[in-house]
């Protein structure tokens, strides 16, 4: 036997007749006779008994009926839960996200899905790479947004990309009234900088060694956030390194501009969860708009270099 089979017989249960139970299901009549009478076939015994022009149901008929409309009582239910999930605009995500992405490309994103589902709940939590990378192995949080280069065990990469990173400039300096790309060689020697922890990270910034080391000579001021250093770069006159998000950050701030670099120096970031299929479908949905709104911002400030 098959479903289709047991939908016809209930069909025809339910309307008495075949005639009706062909026009429930939008079938032709001689396709619910062929399914009641293949179902008769496959469970060994007669399901209605013919009087006169219609049909009666029998007695192994009647208490067939029960255990069919029983299992078709489940499939309702199954069927209203599926619309409930499918329709849901509820639930909760939470986002860990470093301090870059925290303030303006975040904000935006979320506020997509906030607007579209009215009853979803956020729960958003600034912090560095490796505390999101533990936070989402853990399962604390279902999305963490991070940078460096991505060497992550036990979690999924839902999205990545690299972006360039740009020179922040105080407004008054000659260089903030030129367009194009700055490079760092000509200013290594001449331009003080701020620097993060006392030194350029190398490795994440796949800067040249002796450019590096050059630019560390120049530095007499050390700070641990962007912030500061956008503050430090608008009031002491040096420059600074940054990503392209916290640049912007830096420049809403008033003060700074930025240029793109000469320079191929990039800063990775990624999405990332313990698996695709652990989020909900609000929590996707996020994920496909951030994604592109990253790549979009992304292609803005490589097209800044050419």
């Amino acid at each position: 036997m098959n479903l289709r089979q047991l939908e016809a017989y209930r069909a025809t249960m339910l309307c008495g007749s075949i005639t009706d139970a062909a026009k429930m299901l939008h079938i032709s009549q001689p396709s619910v006779s062929r399914l009641v009478a293949d179902l008769e076939t496959a469970v060994g015994f007669e399901l209605f008994a013919r009087v006169g022009r219609g049909l009666a149901p029998t007695v192994e008929g009647h208490a067939f009926y029960r255990a069919v409309d029983s299992m078709f009582v489940g499939i309702d239910q199954l069927e209203e839960h599926a619309l409930s999930i499918r329709t849901s605009r509820g639930g909760s995500i939470s986002i860990g996200t470093i301090q870059s992405l925290a303030t303006i490309e975040l904000p935006i994103a979320v506020s997509r899905v906030y607007r579209e589902n009215p009853d979803i709940q956020f729960a958003i939590h600034s912090r560095n790479t490796p505390a999101i990378v533990e936070d989402v192995q853990a399962r604390r949080i279902d999305i963490g947004v991070v940078g460096r280069e991505p060497d992550y065990h036990g979690v999924e990469v839902l999205f990545q990309s690299a972006a360039p990173y740009v020179c922040l400039i105080p407004e008054t300096h000659s260089l903030a009234d030129e367009m194009g790309p700055v490079d760092l060689e000509t200013l290594a020697d001449n331009e003080d900088f701020v620097t993060f922890g006392g030194n350029y990270p190398d490795s994440m910034l796949s800067i040249d060694s002796g450019l590096s080391t050059r630019m560390k000579k120049r530095s007499r001021l050390s700070v641990a956030n962007l912030p500061v250093a956008a503050a430090l770069v608008r009031e002491a006159g040096v420059l600074a390194i940054a990503d392209p998000f916290s640049a912007e950050q830096a420049v809403r701030m008033g003060g700074v501009v930025f240029r793109p670099l000469q320079q191929d120096l990039t800063y990775s970031i990624a999405l990332i969860a313990a698996g695709r299929d652990l989020l909900s479908r609000q929590a996707l949905t996020f994920v496909e708009q951030f994604s592109q709104q990253l790549s979009d911002r992304v292609q803005y400030v490589n097209s800044l270099r050419r």
